[in-house]
C-alpha cells in the first residue's frame, strides 16, 4: 500500500485528489494539508511514502518545504503538483529534491502513474516539463546562474528594502508572482535570505 499525503491550499483540489487516489486499490491517503507547516507536522506523524505537494502555498513556499520534508526519516518521495511550469519553478523544485513534477489538470491515470513511479524510486516529469528540462540541459548558458530581466527588476527593488507587496504594486504583478521570483533569485544566487541575495548580487555586479 502506497501511503500518500496530499498538500494543496484549495479544499476543492484536495478533495478531488483524494477522490482520485482513493479509487486506486494500492493507495491510502494518510492525510491532507493546506500549508507547508501543516504538511510537515502531518508528515512527521503519518510517515507517508509520497507527498503530493502544491508549490504555491500560503506562508512557506512549497519549494522551500521540500528539503524539510526530505529530512523526515524515513524520507518521503515528493511529487510537485502545480499549475505553473515556468523554468525556475521546475528547476527549483527538482534541485530542492522533488522526485517528480506534475501539472494540475493531469488526468487521473497520469496522477496515479506519477505516484507509483516516484514511489518506485524513479523520477516522473510530465512531458511538457520534461521538454523544458531538456532545453535547459542543451543550453547551459541559460541555466540557473543568469537572472532574467524581471528577476533583476525584482532584485533591484529588494535591494531598496521593498516588501513583496510593494514590489508587486510597483511592477503591476501579483504578490505571489513576486515571491516566485524571489525564490528563483535565491536559488540562482545561492542565497538563504534577502540580505544575502543583495550582498551576493552586489559582489557579482548585478546591482
Amino acid at each position: 500500500m502506497i501511503r500518500v499525503l496530499v498538500v494543496d491550499d484549495h479544499p476543492v483540489v484536495r478533495e478531488g485528489l483524494v477522490s482520485v487516489l482513493e479509487d486506486e486499490a494500492d493507495f491510502a491517503v494518510v492525510g491532507t494539508a493546506g500549508s507547508a507547516e501543516e504538511a510537515l507536522a502531518l508528515a512527521r506523524r503519518e510517515r507517508p511514502d509520497v507527498v503530493l505537494l502544491d508549490l504555491e502555498l500560503p506562508g512557506q513556499d512549497g519549494v522551500a518545504a521540500i528539503p524539510a520534508l526530505l529530512a523526515i526519516q524515513p524520507a518521503p518521495r515528493v511529487l510537485a503538483f502545480t499549475a505553473y511550469d515556468a523554468d525556475e519553478r521546475v528547476l527549483g523544485a527538482l534541485r530542492a529534491g522533488a522526485a517528480g513534477y506534475l501539472l494540475k489538470g493531469a488526468p487521473a491515470e497520469e496522477i496515479a502513474r506519477a505516484v507509483r513511479t516516484v514511489h518506485g524510486g524513479e523520477s516522473y516529469l510530465t512531458p511538457r516539463v520534461a521538454a523544458k528540462v531538456v532545453r535547459q540541459v542543451r543550453a547551459p548558458h541559460a541555466a540557473s546562474g543568469a537572472l532574467s530581466a524581471r528577476e533583476r527588476e525584482v532584485l533591484r527593488l529588494v535591494a531598496e528594502g521593498q516588501s513583496s507587496k510593494q514590489i508587486a504594486r510597483a511592477l503591476g504583478i501579483a504578490e505571489r508572482t513576486v515571491k516566485f521570483h524571489v525564490t528563483a533569485i535565491f536559488q540562482k544566487l545561492g542565497a538563504d535570505n534577502r540580505a544575502q541575495a543583495v550582498a551576493l548580487a552586489a559582489r557579482r555586479g548585478l546591482l
